[in-house]
């Protein structure tokens, strides 16, 4: 008997599976050009202001901040909504400012580590045109955040928190975190100039140096 994996394949057979070969690279490259480039160009032109603070501030991303890296090019963010003592609040009610929006949890030990630098951050450089934004992402047990904030002195930033997790989630599908603490830079229209994983020393020279050249006009 012969075996069917000796019998050799016909020349219109062999084309045959060459073209289904190259029929399916055609429609992975084609959904990868939609995921990726597709969506890169869509967002050109659409953040003219921080495209262009973007690129100023590249070279401010060192010594204790040379972790973050700039998004190119800049592009708007989901609006979701957290919690405030002041009630519902949401990333586009920030519009307006710059914002180094933190995200953070009791249990993680490099967040607890740098919430004082963030605090005096806020403390030296907050007002009208820039924000600390420093949301807490713990979902358990949540009546111990402010008692840990206040065991820590944190004073100067605002208390958001999100239980729920939903600024997690939103910003995941985006591809910006995968873990905590998670810092990114908005600009005034909203839109992700820079991102970094992991925490940082932001009371330091380079963050006040950082901000400095952000909210040059």
């Amino acid at each position: 008997m012969t075996d069917p994996a000796r019998v050799p394949l016909s020349r219109r057979t062999r084309v045959s599976i060459v073209a289904l070969g190259l029929l399916i690279a055609v429609s992975v490259l084609g959904v990868l050009y939609e995921r990726v480039g597709v969506r890169g160009n869509a967002t050109q032109g659409l953040c003219p202001e921080s495209a262009a603070i973007s690129q100023r501030l590249a070279p401010f991303y060192r010594g204790d901040i040379a972790a973050m890296r700039p998004v190119d090019p800049p592009r708007p963010l989901p609006n979701f909504g957290f919690g405030s003592s002041e009630g519902t609040k949401s990333l586009g009610d920030f519009r307006g400012q710059m914002v180094l929006f933190n995200l953070w949890a009791t249990w993680c030990v490099p967040c607890r580590e740098e919430m004082p630098a963030l605090d005096r951050l806020q403390a030296a450089k907050g007002g009208k045109d820039f924000s600390v934004l420093a949301l807490n992402m713990d979902t358990r047990n949540t009546e111990r955040v402010p008692q840990w904030l206040n065991e820590n002195g944190i004073k100067a930033l605002a208390r958001y928190a999100d239980p729920e997790g939903k600024a997690f989630q939103a910003l995941r599908k985006e591809g910006l975190v995968t873990g905590l603490p998670t810092t990114l830079l908005i600009g005034r229209d909203g839109c992700l100039i820079g991102a970094m994983a992991g925490p940082a020393k932001w009371d330091g020279a380079e963050a006040f140096e950082l901000v400095r050249a952000a909210l040059e006009k």
